[in-house]
């Protein structure tokens, strides 16, 4: 079955946006391609958004009303889309995390998946009360594969300090999750910067959230209790950006961050 025949208009919103810009280009008898070239897109994304692997914009989904004098359809559609909740925004954002050619990550709460050690994330599952915990750690390793690629993402990581310092699991599985961290930091794409808990409260303390570049385009995909929530429009991801450079701001420089992930690694009883 192609990922076309697995939409279900029916079920899903961005599903029948799916089925419904292929309906209408073809009404016009118009191709991939030429619609491509009037959204200032490449070929390949122009078949992702008719088969459910990329999601329309609010930019393109208002040039394509105007263009097509759809009554403002593609434009509601998708505002409703954003509004509500979708359950596969988790799996769209970690097939895009597996492409990015950069990364920059916010995080209030918890290690972040990329960089977390199996017995940090089976801890973590058990916590949160998750049934077949084996599958969920298969999945969170597989994430991890990314690290694995060559050239790999230019990462930037920003975390909280209470991140590091809150126990998670046993003494020893906090010790080695920061001994980690600390491996990972030699990479020369990767860097982790602290926000110390002295600098009080900060734009960041809003919540954890991400932004991936995937090419040469940004998304955001911000985390929430219950799921998360994909951000591709232009404007809001630049709000994301904005926020991540604010966070920045109130960072300690990578060789302090460091230097505090050791003490408390240290501290470990």
């Amino acid at each position: 079955m192609s990922a076309r025949d697995s939409l279900d208009p029916a079920g899903s919103l961005w599903d029948l946006i799916a089925v419904q810009l292929r309906r209408h280009r073809e009404e016009r008898k118009m191709s991939g391609s030429k619609l491509a070239d009037f959204l200032d897109l490449d070929r390949s994304s122009v078949s992702r958004l008719e088969s459910g692997g990329m999601k329309l914009q609010v930019k393109h989904a208002r040039l394509l009303d105007r263009e097509w004098q759809t009554g403002g359809l593609f434009a509601f559609l998708v505002g409703f889309a954003i509004a509500g909740h979708d359950t596969e925004w988790f799996k769209a954002h970690a097939e895009m995390e597996l492409r990015a050619s950069e990364l920059r990550i916010w995080e209030l709460s918890w290690i972040p998946g990329l960089f977390q050690s199996e017995d940090y994330a089976r801890a973590m599952f058990e916590a949160a009360g998750l049934h077949d915990i084996d599958a969920h750690l298969a999945l969170r390793m597989k994430r991890q594969e990314v690290l694995n690629r060559d050239p790999g993402p230019v990462m930037r990581v920003f975390l909280d300090q209470g991140v590091i310092e809150q126990p998670v699991g046993a003494p020893e599985i906090m010790r080695a999750q920061l001994a980690t961290l600390l491996e990972r930091a030699q990479h020369p794409n990767i860097t982790f910067r602290i926000v110390p808990r002295c600098v009080g409260a900060h734009m960041g303390r809003d919540g954890s959230f991400k932004i991936m570049t995937v090419a040469h385009s940004e998304v955001a995909y911000t985390e929430a209790c219950g799921g998360g929530r994909l951000v591709m429009d232009g404007t809001e991801v630049r709000s994301f950006r904005l926020r991540f450079d604010r966070i920045s701001d109130r960072a300690l420089p990578v060789d302090a961050s460091i230097e505090l992930i050791k003490r408390i690694m240290e501290g470990l009883q």
